[in-house]
């Protein structure tokens, strides 16, 4: 195959491969820690677990349009890959495999266990990383990171280290979120709440002395069993005078206060609130307040414990049931009233997550936090699209400390020791053989292990080797933007922030740009219950790599969920194909030169036009990238490359290329093609890799990867405003002559007559271009006037106005009116049917009711097709009807 020319049709797969390969063997994407300050993103890492979802191409799409974006304005970027050791997902996965083969984690003992999830790891564990090369990610994966690896785990123990001596992690009793079957802690940010149905119970709650009662409204009576007071809001004259009164606790015939309260909610229930400290993170609040004592009546395994008396043993549900029988039999139950309240979930399992009050280790984020909104406040870091930040600082003006311990195996184990002999805590970098404090050697290191998200938040300076201060850290950080879904700003961005500032003394970014979700066609989430999930990688099989990276930078429109649609990913593939078929006429011409330079004297009208609106498209997709602007750098060099390049330069030169205007003509529009399709494609990287690695290929005098071009200059390009107005001209009235062959479906082939009429200026314009119009709309002649007075119509002749310009079409001969009435009207009647039959349906709320939502959507959708396919028939058939009228004399 000769090195200019392209296969007859493009085949994404084999070119994918290729290219793939190349970039990989050639590391492409290697960054440079030498020199000036660089161009950085570090990739939120993905589970080790994971699979590529729709999430993460969207969110890997748009860094590598940002990175080979930077690259090709000759910026060194450093783009860093990783994976996250994610471990409850990673610990759930690998004890299932062991429940496959009969075994239990504890028949392995912690160390053997340990060394099968890395065995996992290394047989399954780096599945996402080569999907995400699949995809095109340019990273610079001779830099890949793992939040188990080494270093990282260094800096880890480095930060929990410090910022225990610093007094800013302790060890403390705490309401946390305990998940029962997955048997550890869980962040406040890993607990889902989802509405659920269920009850609210009024107790009766006496008073010691037997002289009256109080009565209490709660979702949760099985927690009354650990109960240690009652609550009223001090404002509440209804309970007034019960303020440091005793009442006695239903079923445990217990002594408790009431006492006054400003958090309590007048308005909800009965105005009086059971407070239980041990089950309840705000009732645990009041009970610090109030120096009430902790009774723990659920136990770690989700039963109910020997503090819960008589109904220890049971579930939390079964003794819900059982509390609220023996209330009702003690008639001390009121009443019950159904209600739908939050309840919470394990975001790994799904469990309902119970409040439990337990000893684990914690961050003290109030001094982490404050400086981390305050970067935000004072614009040091920007978060894109604005908006966000007022969530940011909703969430770090009232954080609470975070609970960084999970009672799992898999993960960065804890570095602290306690010390039988002297009973002291030791928190050391290195692993010590004998007590600091007493020499003892009988030291028990703590068995949790740290919350996932405590190594991912150390991610932006951690992945560049701190502790040590390397030189890509002099480099690279803080690094330039952080690509993200908005789902995870409290899970990872803020810890980022607040980790980065305490050991940087810099917030780790610059911009924060906020993605947002990836939906179905119908804007409903993607789940695996509703069936309606997409596989990228079963995309990009289908329609290639480019067109699915087309489609979601071209969907990405700030603040607004993507609708994901097979049939748009379909669209931009035939995109792709007529850039791929326009660069194979194109090569068939173009051919390198000395210098490359082109004598603007002798260029054309079309290729005037076309320098303009390159230089226009240019400053478009450069302006929306420096802005995050996806869907608007994608959308503005579609319209460029598709209208502008494809439809109206390619089939405005071809006489030129032809050879009809002489070989100086020929030459120039030569160079100038070269020109546009060589800066087409450095555009069109960043969105597009493969294709336009392929066809840069081809170009004449071309070396090497694309990745090494330049970003076009438009400084030395300037808007051509008499070429645009003029070619204006010429593609509106091409366009309106075209509009009147499609409206009357006359065939193309079909050479029509047409009569112009306007100004002399543009008569003068039109005169000079006359032979390219001709051409271009399929007329066998153009015939130009100044006045409607100079010409004789013909009474078939239709027309189309742009301004001042009239153009009549001379259709006698051409269509058969009568007959194409015909054909209309049974096109609209047989719509007319169908749009009736869906309208029943859609007034139909018995209907409307039952079937499914997307049924209903897919309804919606077709019969408003319908309907505009019916308006452009019966519009077309008056418009028929008109000129028959006007044939006849009638009008």
């Amino acid at each position: 195959m000769d090195n200019k020319t392209l296969d007859k049709g493009y085949e994404p797969k084999a070119v994918e491969e290729r290219w793939a390969a190349y970039w990989e063997e050639n590391e492409s994407f290697k960054a440079d820690a030498a020199g000036e300050k660089g161009y950085a993103i570090v990739i939120p890492p993905p589970n080790v677990t994971g699979v590529l979802h729709m999430g993460h191409a969207l969110n890997a799409t748009l860094q590598d349009i940002l990175c080979r974006y930077q690259r090709l304005q000759g910026v060194d970027v450093l783009w860093i890959p990783g994976t996250d050791h994610a471990g409850i997902a990673t610990q759930n996965v690998v004890e299932r495999k062991l429940a496959e083969e009969g075994l239990d984690r504890r028949d392995l003992g912690r160390e053997k266990f340990i060394a099968r999830v890395w065995k996992w790891r290394k047989e399954y564990g780096r599945a996402i990383i080569n999907q995400l090369k699949r995809l095109g990610a340019s990273c610079d994966w001779s830099r890949e990171r793992f939040t188990m690896d080494e270093g990282l785990s260094r800096a880890v123990r480095k930060v929990f280290v410090d910022l225990y001596d610093q007094g800013l992690i302790y060890k403390g009793d705490y309401i946390i979120n305990w998940c029962h079957r997955c048997h550890t802690a869980l962040s406040d940010l890993e607990v889902e709440h989802e509405p659920e149905q269920g009850k609210l119970y009024y107790i009766r709650y006496p008073w010691v002395n037997g002289d009256g009662e109080i009565i209490v409204a709660t979702t949760r009576p099985e927690t009354m069993l650990g109960d240690t007071a009652v609550a009223v809001n001090p404002g509440d004259e209804r309970y007034t005078a019960m303020h440091g009164k005793k009442v006695l606790l239903p079923l445990m015939n217990r002594e408790i206060p009431i006492i006054a309260e400003t958090y309590v909610d007048m308005s909800f229930g009965t105005g009086g609130l059971k407070v239980t400290p041990a089950h309840d993170p705000n009732d645990f609040l009041i009970g610090e307040k109030h120096g009430l004592p902790r009774i723990k009546v659920i136990g770690d395994n989700g039963l109910m414990n020997e503090a819960a008396g008589r109904f220890a043993g049971l579930d939390v549900v079964a003794a819900r049931e059982a509390v609220a029988a023996a209330l009702k039999q003690e008639n001390l139950l009121v009443q019950t009233d159904d209600h739908e309240h939050s309840v919470g979930h394990c975001y790994r399992c799904r469990s309902v997550v119970e409040p439990n009050l337990s000893r684990q280790w914690f961050v003290r984020t109030g001094p982490l936090a404050a400086k981390a909104a305050a970067a935000v406040r004072k614009g040091n870091t920007r978060l894109v699209p604005a908006g966000w930040d007022k969530s940011y600082f909703s969430w770090m003006d009232s954080i609470r400390d975070w609970c960084i311990s999970r009672q799992i195996w898999w993960g960065h184990r804890i570095p602290a020791w306690n010390c039988d002999a002297c009973g002291k805590m030791t928190v050391l970098m290195e692993d010590p053989k004998t007590c600091p404090r007493c020499d003892a050697d009988r030291l028990v290191q703590e068995t949790d292990v740290l919350d996932t998200w405590f190594s991912s938040a150390l991610w932006p300076f951690s992945t560049m080797g701190w502790p040590d201060r390397t030189e890509l850290l002099k480099k690279y950080y803080p690094t330039s933007v952080l690509v993200t879904g908005f789902d995870i700003i409290f899970f990872w961005v803020a810890r980022m922030m607040m980790m980065g500032i305490h050991f940087m003394e810099a917030a780790p970014f610059h911009d924060v740009y906020v993605h947002a979700l990836v939906r179905d066609k119908y804007g409903d989430k993607m789940s695996k219950s509703k069936g309606n999930v997409i596989d990228p990688l079963e995309v990009m099989d289908q329609y290639g790599t480019d067109a699915f990276r087309y489609t979601l930078a071209a969907s990405a429109a700030q603040g607004r969920d993507i609708r994901m649609d097979e049939k748009r990913v379909e669209g931009y593939r035939h995109f792709i194909n007529k850039i791929w078929n326009a660069a194979r006429f194109a090569l068939m011409y173009v051919e390198a030169s000395d210098d490359g330079r082109i004598d603007h004297e002798k260029l054309e009208l079309p290729d005037r036009w076309i320098l303009s609106r390159l230089a226009q498209v240019i400053r478009t997709v450069s302006a929306a990238l420096d802005a995050y602007r996806f869907n608007e750098a994608a959308g503005g060099l579609y319209r460029f490359v598709w209208h502008s390049f494809c439809d109206w330069y390619l089939e405005a030169v071809k006489p030129t290329l032809y050879g009809e205007n002489g070989d100086d003509a020929r030459q120039t529009t030569r160079r100038v093609l070269e020109k546009v399709l060589a800066d087409v494609l450095i555009l069109l990287h960043p969105f597009a890799p493969y294709v336009s690695e392929e066809i840069w290929s081809k170009l004449p005098g071309r070396e090497g990867s694309l990745q090494t071009a330049s970003w076009p200059v438009i400084e030395t390009m300037q808007k051509d405003t008499e070429a645009e107005r003029e070619m204006t001209l010429m593609i509106d009235l091409v366009t309106g002559i075209r509009n009147i062959r499609g409206e009357m479906d006359i065939l193309p082939t079909t050479r029509l007559k047409a009569f112009l009429i306007s100004d002399t200026r543009v008569i003068v314009t039109v005169n000079r271009y006359k032979a390219l119009i001709e051409r271009l709309a399929g007329l066998s002649e153009l015939s130009l006037h100044s006045t409607r007075s100079e010409i004789e119509l013909p009474k078939t002749a239709t027309t189309t106005t742009g301004g001042d310009v009239k153009v009549y079409v001379d259709l006698d001969g051409i269509v058969d009116f009568k007959k194409e009435i015909e054909r209309l009207d049974k096109k609209c009647t047989k719509l007319r049917s169908e749009i009736e039959k869906l309208e029943k349906k859609l007034n139909n709320q018995n209907f409307l009711q039952k079937a499914p939502p997307e049924i209903v959507k897919e309804i919606r959708a077709r019969y408003s097709k319908y309907e505009n396919e019916y308006d452009s028939y019966d519009d077309k058939k008056k418009t028929f009807e008109k000129i028959e009228l006007r044939v006849r004399g009638l009008i």
